[in-house]
């Protein structure tokens, strides 16, 4: 599991996740899925064009066969060469995610996967502005891909230039209840206690207008989204260490922003290697 989110206001997008990482393996008895391992300091955040208003997140599988999401994620940044650069820069961000898809799913994860049974759930965020010779757009979109046993439909808008509000993804759980106002598990709790399809609903929707605390708006500073991220991802991080069962959301916070005129920055970032003898 993971905490992989994006909080977008009017000034731009912060990208925010843990840095714990789920292996899976097939097992040869059963033929399904199964958990090798999780490591504490994968990285999840990518700018897809370097230095450039564009970037990836994803949650999920940490690799497809050998191969780090990280590794293919650098990969698929160097085949970004039809693009240009500078003011010649044009790209949109559809057009990245709809690359980016066919790059991850049809050239790696189908021909990785496609004798497993039970194939790994993997999910990308592309969050950023699209450019026109160097122009960026006046707002931001995020775009969101997912990988599931069903298959992988094309990239799909869940926000638009005009949209702002916070998405996660991973360990969905502790967000969903601070921000809704009630568990991502209620639906089916109202289902067993015998509520109908329509009596759920309307309860549902009704939990939706009243309990939903509104933690962005529009004008946000970005330093505000950025302590906000940070808290979010924090507080998820000590859901899953107390709460019971293993502990698979942890690891070090990075956290990365994205606007229009400064373009990508890091924000909290780890590394491998001391920095004093990398400068």
């Amino acid at each position: 599991m993971t905490i992989s989110l994006a909080i977008k206001v009017n000034d731009g997008i912060v990208l925010a996740s843990d840095s714990a990482s789920t292996i899976f393996t097939n097992n040869p008895a059963s033929g399904e899925e199964q958990v090798f391992n999780v490591y504490d300091n994968a990285n999840k955040i990518f700018n897809l064009v370097k230095g450039e208003p564009i970037a990836a997140i994803t949650w999920g599988a940490g690799s497809i066969g050998s191969a780090s999401i990280e590794t293919l994620a650098k990969d698929f940044r160097d085949t970004l060469d039809t693009i240009g650069g500078g003011t010649s820069l044009t790209y949109t961000v559809q057009e990245i995610a709809g690359r980016f898809k066919r790059f991850i799913y049809d050239e790696h994860y189908v021909p990785e996967f496609e004798s497993w049974p039970q194939q790994p759930p993997l999910g990308f965020l592309i969050a950023g502005y699209s450019v026109e010779k160097g122009i960026c757009t006046p707002g931001a979109e995020v775009w969101r891909i997912s990988i599931e046993q069903k298959g992988s439909p094309e990239p799909r808008m869940i926000r638009d230039q005009d949209s702002v509000g916070i998405d996660w993804y991973g360990e969905i759980e502790p967000i969903g209840r601070l921000v809704k106002g009630f568990s991502m598990f209620l639906p089916g709790v109202l289902e067993r206690a015998g509520f109908d399809e329509d009596t759920r609903q309307r309860i549902i929707d009704a939990c939706n207008a009243e309990l939903e605390v509104p933690f962005v708006i529009p004008p946000m500073p970005i330093q505000d989204a950025i302590d906000l991220a940070t808290f979010l991802v924090e507080m998820t991080e000590q859901y899953a260490k107390f709460r019971p069962g293993p502990n698979t959301v942890g690891g070090p916070i990075e956290i990365a922003t994205i606007t229009k005129h400064e373009r990508f920055r890091w924000i909290k970032r780890k590394h491998y290697y001391p920095q004093e003898l990398n400068r």
